[in-house]
């Protein structure tokens, strides 16, 4: 180990990732980032979102990202051979990850109970729709309906209008999250219940829930049902969305008390700023219309840059709109490090950084996605033992690419 190579938290760690397209894979790269080794069981003809979006060399980019840090080995899991293939890794694996619908594994003999006996300490992730339990379970749960039914759609969007998304799959990237939260929390519980692992069981409407703040208690002990709110957030004023003469936008937080007199001041509103009536979030909240009215005109008669300029100076909370463009550009995500790049074919590419940041073990980019069951050689040869002789078998019977 190099200083340029430091330890990093989940070293000495073997996941299987068998979930496909995105819930499933993201949850491994996190995981690989930060040091597991993570062998990626794809199906012959690959993981579709090798296929998506932008594609170069017959391989998505988004796959050059998602893929990092992981060893793709091939078996269809529809066929016995690649089940037992499949087994045969999970007996000496310290996490399995999958995202298939509930029910399937089982019958496939490697559900939970019939991998305990041979693996009593395996992590099993499990990443479904609706969960593994509960009258919905069956129902096929891809992000953007789940968004919908754990309530973030119904809030998102402008009043009297269709609902609006989010143009990400956010319920996927949320569902990963809290997958590798949870692997992580059960890893070190099982060091210290002797080595005995444990499911990890995660819907993606729940997660999506966990975002969801206080609406429960404030349905529950008040009665109110959160409504849509555009570009504003419901009971804090102000902090809004305002255009500026050059046609773009910035976003205004001055819904601390100081904060809100330091902006009506450098918005030339004295007058609100010392008005007792707005001096705290509740007065503000019954005069939102006539705050957002003052900045909206306030804004539109300067750029978004001497706006942020003016607002940072007297410390008030203020930012652009930032196309991917814009952030790929801006001094801070460059000095932060959230752009790593690598190359594929000897071209370079820049993909994201995955956080958080871990000023001790960091995590990093070792490569990026590659191709389909590149690793097939070392995972089963070397892992797993197979022969040349054995593999050109598999290969012709369809088990593996």
């Amino acid at each position: 180990m190099t200083a340029q190579s430091p330890q990093r938290p989940l070293d000495g760690i073997r996941v299987i990732e068998l979930g496909q397209l995105l819930a499933g894979p993201f949850t491994g790269t996190i995981l690989a980032y930060f040091g597991a080794e993570v062998i990626k069981v794809e199906p012959p003809g690959g993981d579709p979102i090798r296929g998506w979006r932008e594609v170069r060399d017959g391989t998505s980019l988004w796959y050059r990202s998602l893929g990092r840090n992981k060893k793709s080995v091939t078996l269809d899991l529809k066929h016995e051979r690649g089940r037992a293939l499949a087994r045969e890794l999970l007996r000496g694996a310290d996490v399995v990850v999958e995202n298939f619908r509930p029910g399937l594994m089982e019958s496939w003999g490697m559900g939970p109970e019939d991998l305990k006996q041979e693996n009593p300490g395996l992590v099993y992730a499990r990443i479904s729709g609706y969960g593994q339990d509960g009258p919905y379970a069956s129902k096929p749960g891809y992000a953007s309906v789940t968004e919908g039914f754990a309530g973030f759609r119904y809030i998102n969007g402008e009043p009297g209008k269709a609902p609006v998304r989010t143009n990400i799959s956010m319920g996927d990237t949320l569902a990963a999250i809290h997958a590798a939260l949870g692997i992580t929390m059960a890893l070190i519980q099982r060091g210290r219940a002797g080595g005995e692992g444990q499911v990890v069981d995660v819907a993606l409407y729940e997660s999506i829930f966990n975002l969801m703040e206080a609406i429960v208690p404030e349905y529950d002990g008040a009665g109110v049902i959160r409504q849509p709110s555009g570009t504003t957030v419901t009971g804090i004023v102000p902090t809004n969305t305002y255009p500026c003469r050059d046609g773009k936008y910035v976003v205004i937080g001055g819904n601390g008390d100081s904060i809100f007199k330091r902006l009506m001041t450098a918005a030339g509103r004295s007058d609100m700023a010392q008005n007792p009536e707005m001096a705290d979030n509740a007065g503000r909240v019954r005069h939102e219309a006539e705050i957002d009215a003052a900045l909206a005109h306030w804004c539109a008669g300067l750029s978004s840059q001497q706006v942020i300029d003016i607002l940072e100076e007297v410390r008030v909370p203020v930012g652009p709109i930032n196309s991917v463009a814009d952030m790929m550009a801006d001094e801070h995500f460059i000095a932060r490090g959230m752009f790593e790049q690598v190359e594929i074919d000897g071209a370079p590419l820049k993909i994201p950084a995955i956080l958080p940041k871990l000023a001790g073990t960091p995590g990093r980019t070792e490569w990026p996605g590659g191709a389909i069951g590149s690793h097939n050689e070392e995972v089963l040869g070397a892992m797993l033992g197979l022969s040349e002789e054995a593999q050109a078998e598999l290969r012709e019977a369809g088990v593996i690419a």
